[in-house]
């Protein structure tokens, strides 16, 4: 593995920690701000700002997206994701100590799944590791792109108003942030010419619009959904289809051996499960929405 991509992968970790302590400011402040409301998402969202701790857990993000756009520059898009997804295991440890939340046995459990089946797609790129691999094909990319957008809105149309609305809108705005991460890493590749390439491209919009539409919808999940399950949502969302643009879009390679493939669909299983298990069940959310010391009564 070269230095290059070592240094991407440290970047990666930063990344990961920063984006966990980042997402529970701006769960703190958005639980405690009027609700974004999908007829004014532009003004009820920068409404949000006005908050002290949302706009903490922004700059905090901020930063975070720095030290992705680094990763994401010196490495694979499918090794940083993968580090970052490992990262997810940060969130129930951070979320517990230092924010005094309330994580379950079943939450603990979810997100470590989560983290173990993304962390495994890693150890199953074989020869990733030499090169940042920031080539594509344009009309493959934009077919990827165009997918990863209509699955986020029709997740989100879906899950509106659900009992686990805030876990599918999280879901939503991961899969936002993953069509702007996969055109962060194809723009990587223009790093080093003039800043016209740079800066004056299509991408650049592709990034902007999806990260906005992101964030929108991302406040909305953790206005409406218990902080754990959301954010751990909107992570596996995020990584996994990042982690899928890798091989499918700037060509990492895949596993040829029998082992390997066996690895790569436990890693899925393992992911699968873990989105099924990490929403708490509705009671549970209901009863911490009403505050401590507020369980439901039994049937």
């Amino acid at each position: 593995m070269s230095v290059s991509v070592q240094i991407g992968l440290l970047m990666a970790v930063a990344c990961a920690f920063t984006a966990t302590v980042g997402f529970l400011y701006k769960h703190r402040g958005a639980a405690a701000s009027p609700a974004v409301e999908w007829r004014r998402p532009v003004t009820t969202s920068l409404a949000l700002f006005r908050n002290r701790w949302y706009l903490l857990g922004i700059v905090i993000a901020i930063g975070s997206w720095g030290f992705h756009v680094a990763a994401l520059a010196l490495a694979p898009i499918s090794l940083v994701q993968s580090v970052i997804a490992g990262g997810l295991v940060l969130l129930t440890v951070v979320a517990d100590r230092m924010f005094a939340h309330s994580v379950t046995r079943r939450e603990w459990i979810g997100v470590a799944m989560a983290a173990l089946g993304l962390a495994f797609l890693a150890a199953t790129l074989e020869g990733a590791g030499g090169e940042a691999h920031s080539d594509y094909d344009p009309e493959t990319l934009a077919l990827f792109l165009a997918a990863v957008t209509a699955a986020s809105i029709a997740i989100a149309v879906v899950g509106n108003g659900g009992a686990h609305m805030g876990v599918a809108l999280g879901a939503s705005a991961g899969l936002f942030w993953a069509v702007s991460d996969t055109a962060i890493k194809a723009q990587t590749g223009t790093f080093g010419e003039n800043v016209i390439d740079v800066f004056v491209h299509p991408l650049v919009l592709v990034i902007l619009v999806a990260s906005f539409v992101g964030l929108t919808v991302s406040a909305k999940s953790l206005q409406t959904g218990k902080a754990v399950p959301v954010i751990a949502m909107t992570t596996v969302a995020a990584n996994a289809l990042t982690i899928a643009s890798g091989p499918i879009v700037f060509g990492d390679p895949l596993p040829e051996d029998t082992l390997g493939q066996i690895a790569r669909i436990g890693a899925f299983v393992l992911v699968l499960g873990a989105a099924a298990l990490t929403p708490a069940p509705v009671r549970a959310a209901e009863a911490e929405a009403q505050g401590p010391g507020s369980a439901l009564p039994e049937t």
